[in-house]
């Protein structure tokens, strides 16, 4: 496959990090964005105290307890703190305004508190979470001098490093040679010490292996580069958590970066297209049904 690096890309990938900025035009009036960050967390906020539940019926799948929004509602503490650090920052978050929308609009649907895996910790890692409030909000991410940065200046965000067996120059051949792997098919895939499918992330901390994820947004690791890590990983884990998934509902998948050959040619491949419900500017949204569906799902092929 080519592997030609340009500035785009660079800007993009390292955006997942928080480390640059993007080319996008639209980030070129970054207080216009600023601006419509802040709108969409005051409008969650609004939304939260108009939910009313009688039975937990309107709650995300798996959540367990029923929750309550009080009569007055009140903003959490990571709430506050990403309005202030918006409203004080001149750097955006790495999506669009409409892309943004689309993870928001599910979380609004399904009610908080939800269960929330983010591939990547950056400049919008704060607003994924103040979106969430109530809920388990965990990034994963490839860079631990990374990790300890944000996390100094935003130690509340629950953030782990993750170790990447892949490179994106491997791209071509794990896609032709996974079927050749057992622990790699879709009848027996799984992800925790997996050491036999090289696609499988393997060595995850346990409360992400033991959580029923409702929301995952795969958003890294690095893509632009031959050695980088790539999102191949990232795409075949994410559809295995979601065919894993214990009792009803789906598993909301949203994958950035779709105009890139790998990325777009691994969710054909195991996040799949007769699970693509939305797809804007360079965001796809996938609504992913547990295997125990068999009318979706098949023993030797992920779609």
């Amino acid at each position: 496959m080519s592997n030609m690096i340009n500035e785009r890309d660079i800007c993009k990938d390292r955006g997942k990090g928080g480390r640059m900025r993007n080319s996008y035009p639209f980030l070129e009036r970054p207080w216009f964005l600023v601006v419509a960050l802040l709108g969409l967390i005051g409008g969650a906020f609004l939304i939260s105290s108009w939910i009313r539940t009688s039975d937990g019926s309107l709650l995300c799948p798996m959540v367990g307890a029923k929750a309550r929004v009080a009569e007055n509602y009140e903003a959490t503490s990571m709430q506050l703190k990403a309005i202030l650090h918006y409203a004080t920052s001149h750097i955006v978050p790495q999506q669009s305004l409409s892309e943004i929308s689309v993870t928001l609009d599910v979380l609004k649907s399904l009610a908080h508190p939800c269960n929330f895996l983010v591939f990547g910790l950056g400049h919008d890692s704060l607003m994924w979470a103040s979106f969430n409030p109530g809920g388990t909000t965990i990034f994963l991410e490839e860079d631990p001098k990374w990790v300890q940065t944000v996390l100094k200046d935003a130690p509340y965000l629950q953030a782990h490093t993750v170790q990447y067996r892949t490179q994106l120059r491997q791209s071509d051949s794990l896609l032709s040679s996974y079927r050749s792997e057992p622990d790699c098919l879709p009848s027996n895939a799984y992800l925790r010490g997996n050491h036999r499918c090289k696609l499988a992330l393997d060595n995850l901390p346990d409360e992400v292996y033991d959580r029923v994820w409702d929301l995952i947004m795969i958003d890294a690791p690095r893509g632009y580069f031959p050695e980088a890590p790539g999102r191949m990983a990232a795409i075949f884990s994410a559809a295995v958590m979601a065919r894993n998934r214990k009792g009803s509902g789906v598993t909301h998948v949203f994958l950035h970066d779709v105009d890139r050959k790998v990325e777009k040619t691994f969710a054909e491949e195991f996040l799949c297209r007769k699970f693509l419900v939305k797809g804007v500017g360079r965001l796809w949204h996938f609504e992913i049904p547990p295997a125990s569906n068999k009318s979706h799902h098949s023993a030797t092929r992920f779609c």
